[in-house]
């Protein structure tokens, strides 16, 4: 419960929403675990996980209702479901609910948002690039689909055509067609015809990617020669680790920036230190999804849009790059100071709402000058 009560204090803390409009709910489907089925004070559901039917029953139960309650404009946003459930959910209410998974589409927006804003330190435009994951789950094929849709939007480009300047790794090794039979439904997309590698450092041997960004949850997965590698294709190596909490980042800013001899660009998802080499101090950007989604709710609330539509995340991201200056980068950080973030948020919330719409989702009218 703690995690719908304290994304919702940060809705209002950040993106002034108003507390009276935020309603947490835990959707509690039971445990697999023997030890708090055996605790007589665990407070949850004294029974197993309900799954399949069942549990895709209970879900269009509670969306109906909370529709039925609360009317089209309700933003429902899910929160640290687990991998196949969200992507279901997310691609069945998309169309006929307002739905927000932050996980996944706060995630990415975030990121594309900090590659942007990297563009402008390493230059060229975003299809000029070549992106590399480490991680094939739910932030990664998440983000990977927002920077084709980018791409593409950027380009005019089919989207088919934009995907394949993104590879992604997973346990197995790099995805590619030949796995096509074996692979997760929300994994297909991302098998392009390569020859099959099994580790991160022959897939960045191979493919040669300009961008690294690290989803896997694998604490220190960058090692020294993977960062190594990457320095010595590319002047300036863009490296995002993502994974939280800080045991679980991929590299700490220190080995992306020693093992880069200063070159790179680096962002991650946990927080770390100023960082100083070569006489320089770096403050490492923090892609943290509250310089994201706490805007994007307020504008999809003020607009009283009726559905998320991937170009208002599209605009969300936009916005945030467009916040980050010269003296942020001179300091070695892509993203602004979150010491802004209720500007920010205003800002984001603006675009979202202008995007909603331009889009025709918007229900408050007339529309606002």
């Amino acid at each position: 419960m703690g995690i719908p009560v304290g994304k919702l204090s940060l809705y209002t803390a950040l993106g002034g929403v108003r507390p009276s409009a935020c309603l947490p709910i835990t959707i509690d489907v039971g445990t697999n675990n023997e030890q708090l089925l055996n605790d007589e004070f665990y407070i949850g559901l004294r029974q197993r996980r309900a799954t399949g039917e069942e549990y895709h029953e209970l879900m269009e139960e509670f969306m109906d209702a909370v529709k039925q309650i609360y009317g089209e404009k309700v933003l429902i946003q899910f929160e640290d479901f687990a991998n196949h459930n969200a992507f279901d959910l997310l691609a069945k209410y998309s169309k006929s609910h307002l739905v927000f998974n932050d996980d996944i589409q706060g995630t990415a927006s975030v990121v594309l948002a900090g590659l942007l804003s990297s563009l402008k330190v390493v230059g060229g435009t975003l299809a000029e690039h070549t992106y590399l994951f480490l991680g094939a789950g739910e932030a990664g094929t998440g983000i990977a689909e927002l920077i084709a849709l980018e791409i593409s939007k950027q380009t005019n480009a089919p989207i088919e055509e934009c995907r394949k300047k993104v590879f992604l790794v997973d346990s197995k090794g790099l995805i590619v067609s030949s796995r096509k039979n074996s692979l997760q439904p929300f994994k297909t997309s991302w098998a392009h015809e390569r020859e099959p590698v099994t580790t991160l450092l022959d897939a960045i041997k191979s493919i040669r990617p300009t961008v690294l960004i690290g989803t896997s949850g694998v604490g220190r997965a960058f090692t020294k020669e993977v960062i190594e590698a990457m320095a010595s294709f590319n002047e300036r190596p863009v490296i995002f680790s993502l994974s939280n909490p800080t045991s679980h980042s991929e590299c700490t800013a220190e080995e992306a920036y020693k093992w880069t001899q200063g070159r790179a660009v680096f962002a991650s998802g946990s927080p770390f230190d100023p960082v100083e080499y070569d006489g320089k101090i770096r403050v490492p950007g923090q892609a943290n999804n509250a310089y994201i989604f706490p805007g994007f709710g307020l504008g999809v609330v003020i607009s009283g849009a009726i559905r998320v539509h991937e170009d208002m995340l599209l605009a969300a991201s936009e916005t945030l790059a467009a916040q980050a200056t010269q003296e942020n980068f001179d300091k070695g950080s892509i993203f602004p100071p979150f010491t802004n973030i209720r500007k920010i948020s205003a800002l984001i919330a603006a675009s979202v709402a202008a995007k909603a719409y331009e889009l025709g989702l918007a229900t408050r009218l007339p529309r606002p000058r």
